[in-house]
């Protein structure tokens, strides 16, 4: 029977210490082995909490890792700098997005968004900035899904 361990870490800074250390030592597994995958699979999330999932099967030793990603709205919020989304997002804007920006957190949550393409993708993150109070390139979230139809940032989907 596998064993799972599920555990909040920092993107790129897992270790040996709690919670995953004393967790996974009493499974016989190589620690060192699984806190270097974690932390090459969460290093896009940098400074953010990320839920992990080891997946450990006791008899063979080996392993699978399960990566969840923070909600959209917190990695905008993160590429921003800011702590916390706009109270009255219909009329105070708390910060200004750009179309890259919007393409890496479509990247980031790619395996938990429902469009089939990164262009769909990206429209769904633009969408997530109409409720925190966050413009896209200087424009309403809104107007720039609209751009992105008529094919204006095609070249950066390529």
């Amino acid at each position: 029977m596998a064993e799972t361990i599920e555990a909040l870490v920092e993107g790129g800074k897992a270790s040996a210490g709690p919670p995953l250390g004393p967790a996974l030592g009493p499974l016989g597994v190589n620690i060192m082995e699984i806190i270097t995958a974690i932390n090459t699979k969460t290093k896009d999330f940098s400074g953010m909490k990320v839920p992990v999932k080891v997946i450990v099967d006791p008899k063979s030793k080996s392993f699978q890792i399960e990566i969840g990603t923070p909600p959209a709205a917190s990695l905008i919020l993160n590429e921003l700098g800011v702590e916390k989304g706009s109270g009255a997002p219909s009329t105070h804007k708390i910060g200004n997005l750009t179309i890259d920006q919007a393409i890496k957190v479509a990247r980031m949550k790619q395996h938990n968004l429902l469009g089939k393409t990164l262009k769909e993708k990206t429209k769904e993150v633009v969408g997530t900035c109409v409720s925190i109070g966050v413009r896209v390139e200087g424009k309403t979230p809104v107007e720039v899904q609209k751009e992105i139809d008529e094919g204006i940032y095609d070249s950066k989907f390529a």
